[in-house]
């Protein structure tokens, strides 16, 4: 029974999580679409006062984040991290992501356990849990580019040689391509269509999206601008030595497998037979947790284990 309160505390608290999101997190983007549809049908419609006064106090709450906690070399950073994943939320509003989450995680965990010291622990998580999943899909955003980078290097040099300019080219990379090639492609013409330069979009490109494939391919298109030459030949030679470094990377990644693997035996071993033996005899091994010796050894062993991993982790991996 027990169990069942539990789950449903949990679930209350995601719809009441999702709930206030969905009101913090109201953007402009929102706001724009209504006024998009208000602005087509052409009538004399407007917003009721409640809900004009609900998105300006929103809209003001957000502002006030914004000044009072941001500063702007952290709003930078928080925002150049956003774009790396592919995240469409504002710092301010990741901000208060943090804070919903570390509020709703400590304040879970206090009532599963009743223990002041799991509160603080909830609280490091909730706030961790942001950052863990924005760097999760910024892993997950920089791979499915990289693999679709020779992709788009083909589309470029085969509309190169059909004539068009560069610029023409990346106009078809954004019409035959889809996520985050074609998101990136779009950006850059979006750029340069507002006054940038090729080179400062460019620059700023190789700045949104850390990848090493990438930055030699706009090295190259920036030295052909000024030395001249042509850029299809030279794209062809930027594929092949991208396709060469992936064969190498995955020969690399075939003969570091068996180290690889040790380093996760060394991290998970000393869980797993821990509680093995918690389940066998769980007196035996409660020593450990009770006597001083027992705890410097546990604290010794734990230490000795990540650094192991760690030196393992450096030993595996070898950078093309």
């Amino acid at each position: 029974m027990i169990w069942i309160i539990i789950g449903m505390f949990a679930f209350s608290s995601f719809l009441l999580f999702v709930a206030i999101l969905q009101l913090l997190f109201m953007s402009n983007k929102r706001m724009n679409k209504r006024m998009k549809r208000f602005l087509e049908l052409n009538d004399k419609k407007q917003l009721g006062r409640k809900k004009f006064n609900l998105l300006v106090q929103l809209q003001t709450y957000k502002s006030s984040v914004r000044d009072q906690v941001m500063r702007k070399k952290r709003g930078k950073r928080i925002e150049t991290m956003l774009s790396m994943a592919g995240v469409p939320l504002k710092p301010e509003e990741y901000v208060m992501f943090q804070w919903l989450s570390t509020a709703l995680s400590a304040g879970l965990l206090y009532l599963l356990s009743n223990q002041p010291l799991l509160l603080a622990a909830g609280a490091v998580i909730g706030f961790m849990l942001p950052g863990w999943w924005i760097g999760r899909k910024r892993r997950k955003r920089v791979a499915e580019f990289n693999d679709s980078l020779l992709d788009m290097l083909t589309t470029i040099i085969g509309s190169l040689r059909a004539g068009f300019s560069f610029t023409q080219a990346l106009k078809t990379v954004v019409d035959e391509t889809d996520g985050p090639i074609h998101d990136e492609a779009e950006i850059v013409l979006r750029e340069m269509q507002y006054g940038s330069s090729m080179e400062d979009a460019l620059n700023d490109w190789k700045d949104r999206m850390p990848s090493e494939d990438l930055d030699l391919m706009i090295q190259a298109i920036l030295i052909q601008r000024q030395i001249g030459g042509n850029l299809a030949v030279i794209l062809e030679t930027i594929v092949q030595t991208i396709r060469d470094r992936s064969r190498i990377q995955r020969q690399i990644t075939t003969l570091t497998a068996q180290g690889r693997l040790s380093g996760i035996v060394i991290g998970v071993l000393p869980f797993v037979l821990g509680f093995i033996l918690y389940l066998i005899e769980p007196t035996y091994i409660g020593t450990l947790f009770t006597n001083t010796i027992g705890m410097i050894l546990v604290a010794a062993a734990l230490i000795s284990g990540i650094i192991g991993f760690i030196f393992i982790r450096k030993i595996t991996t070898i950078e093309v």
